[in-house]
This record gives C-alpha cells, sequence and structure tokens, in this order.
C-alpha cells in the first residue's frame, strides 16, 4: 500500500511534459543527396548560366532545406542564396523520367535540360533521350506523381 502510495505522489508531483512541437511539412519533398551533397557537387546555377554541368568548388558551399550545394564561382554561389528556388531542380534532383513514371531513381549530373526556366535530370542519356521524346507529357506526369512519389524511401541505382 506504501509503495502505491509513493507511486501515485510521484505521478501527481511530476512536472507536465509539453507535447512535442509540430513540426511543418516539407516544402518541396526530400532532395536527392549523397552524404548531404546534392548533384552530386555540381553548381546548380551553372546548369542556366553556363547551359553544362560544372562541378562546384568544395569550398564554394552554400546550404539549402539541410542540403549542401557546391559552386564553381562566388557570383553563382550569391545567385543562388539570392533566388534558390530559381535554380533547384525540379523533384528534388531524382530522375524526371523516373518520377513520371511512378518512382524515384538517381541521376547522372550530365544528363539535364532546362526548360520553361527549370532544372530537369536524368539517369543517364539513354534516359534522357526518351524523356525527351515526351517531355511535355513526362513533366504532366511527373508533376501529378511527385506529391506520392517524395516520400518514398526507395531509390532505383
Amino acid at each position: 500500500m506504501r509503495r502505491r502510495a509513493l507511486l501515485i505522489a510521484a505521478v501527481i508531483l511530476l512536472p507536465a511534459q509539453a507535447p512535442p512541437p509540430k513540426s511543418d511539412p516539407p516544402k518541396a519533398g526530400p532532395v536527392n543527396a549523397e552524404a548531404g551533397l546534392a548533384l552530386a557537387g555540381h553548381d546548380p546555377v551553372a546548369y542556366f548560366t553556363d547551359a553544362r554541368p560544372t562541378p562546384g568548388e568544395p569550398a564554394i558551399t552554400a546550404s539549402h532545406d539541410g542540403v549542401t550545394y557546391h559552386f564553381a564561382s562566388a557570383a553563382n554561389r550569391a545567385a543562388f542564396i539570392a533566388a534558390p528556388e530559381k535554380y533547384l531542380p525540379q523533384y528534388g534532383g531524382y530522375c524526371a523520367f523516373a518520377v513520371a513514371r511512378g518512382y524515384k531513381a538517381v541521376i547522372d549530373p550530365a544528363a539535364f535540360t532546362v526548360a520553361g526556366g527549370k532544372l530537369y535530370l536524368n539517369y543517364n542519356a539513354a534516359i534522357q533521350t526518351q524523356w525527351l521524346r515526351q517531355r511535355d507529357a513526362d513533366i504532366s506526369r511527373a508533376d501529378k506523381n511527385w506529391p506520392k512519389v517524395m516520400n518514398s524511401p526507395e531509390v532505383a541505382r
């Protein structure tokens, strides 16, 4: 009986714990980032300014939503910081062809397309060729699929 009374007293005297804070849902979904590095270290701004994949410098970085991006120049880094949404790849940097088909796949940074002011990446050059044949339809399908696909832990390699 004494043990029960002590237990009841302990419960009554314990401070109430606040519920954990609610977290906001992700804005754009998970990002394709190996060890926290997006685009396999390629400069996201260079896809737009140089129209080619350009490896970034590990000494010139910026972080966005917990992911690190490398840049080829300080000017590209500044442009990204000023307007990251302008340069971020679609579908979290996963293969646009795969997302259009309902799954996530890794990308080859050299298999890219800038269309309508947006960066799209593909698994490899062969997949990119297929994707380009039906690009507009695939973008439409991928846009619809992304909300369902983005939180999937499965990634085709």
